[in-house]
C-alpha cells in the first residue's frame, strides 16, 4: 500500500523543508508548493491525503487557497499561520479547513495532527481497509484476481513469484534477508541451501519487471544484507 502523501503550501523554504523532513521521517511522503496558485493547481490535479496551507502566500492567500480546494475536493485541509486572532481561525474553519495551527509549533505536533487527520480520512473513506490492489511505481497487483500488471500490461507470475512480489509491495523500503523472505513467503524455516530459492525467484521477478520496460527496477540488492523494494 502506498505511503500517505501530503502537500505543503508554504513559501518559507526553511519551514517547508523542516516540515517535509519530519513528515518523511514518519513515513509520510511530502511535496512542497511555494505559492498559492501552484498549491491550488497541484492540490486539484494530484493525489494527496492531506494539504497543509500557510495563510501568507504569494499570488493567493491561504484563505482563498482553502476555499478553492474545498470547492472541488473533500480531503483534509490544515491551515498554519502566525496569526492568532480568533477571527482568522473562525474564517479558516468556516472556509472548510479541518484544523488551524498557530506558529510557532513543534514539528512533532504537526506530524501528530497530520497522522490523526489522515487516519480519520482513511477510515471515513474506507481506505484503511486492507487493499486488494497494490500499486507502486507502475507495478500493480490485484491480489484477489491474482493478476499483475507492469505499466498497464498484464504479466504472468507463477504462484510463489507473485507471493514474493506481493510481500515486497506490502512491505516497501525495508531490507529483508533471504532467510526472512524464505520464512515469510514460503512459511518454512530456512534449511541449508533453501535460501537459493529466494535468489532464483527474485531474479525471475526482476526479469519480468525489466521486460515490462520499467525505467528503474524497484527490487534492489543490498549487498551483505538482502533485498529492498523501493518506492
Amino acid at each position: 500500500m502506498r505511503r500517505s502523501r501530503v502537500l505543503l503550501i508554504e513559501d518559507d523554504r526553511s519551514i517547508a523543508e523542516l516540515q517535509k523532513d519530519y513528515l518523511e521521517i514518519n513515513q509520510i511522503e511530502a511535496e512542497i508548493a511555494r505559492d498559492g496558485l501552484e498549491g491550488v493547481h497541484r492540490a486539484l490535479n494530484e493525489p494527496f491525503d492531506l494539504i497543509v496551507i500557510d495563510i501568507m502566500l504569494p499570488s493567493l492567500d491561504g484563505f482563498e487557497v482553502c476555499r478553492r480546494i474545498r470547492e472541488k475536493k473533500n480531503i483534509p485541509l490544515m491551515i498554519v499561520s502566525a496569526r492568532k486572532e480568533d477571527i482568522d481561525k473562525i474564517r479558516g474553519l468556516g472556509l472548510g479547513a479541518d484544523d488551524y495551527m498557530t506558529k510557532p509549533f513543534s514539528p512533532s505536533e504537526l506530524v501528530a495532527r497530520v497522522q490523526a487527520h489522515i487516519k480519520r480520512y482513511h477510515m471515513l473513506t474506507g481506505m484503511d481497509q486492507k487493499q486488494d490492489v497494490l500499486e507502486i511505481n507502475g507495478v500493480v497487483v490485484d491480489k484477489a484476481a491474482r493478476k499483475a500488471f507492469i505499466l498497464g500490461k498484464e504479466m504472468t507470475f507463477p504462484t510463489k513469484e507473485l507471493d514474493l512480489l506481493i510481500f515486497f509491495m506490502e512491505h516497501p523500503n525495508r531490507v529483508w534477508t533471504k532467510e526472512q523472505l524464505f520464512r515469510q513467503v514460503w512459511e518454512m524455516d530456512d534449511l541449508e541451501g533453501d535460501v537459493f530459492t529466494v535468489v532464483v525467484h527474485v531474479g525471475r521477478i526482476r526479469e519480468k519487471l525489466k521486460k515490462g520496460k520499467l525505467s528503474e527496477l524497484p527490487i534492489e540488492t543490498i549487498w551483505g544484507s538482502g533485498y529492498r523494494f523501493n518506492t
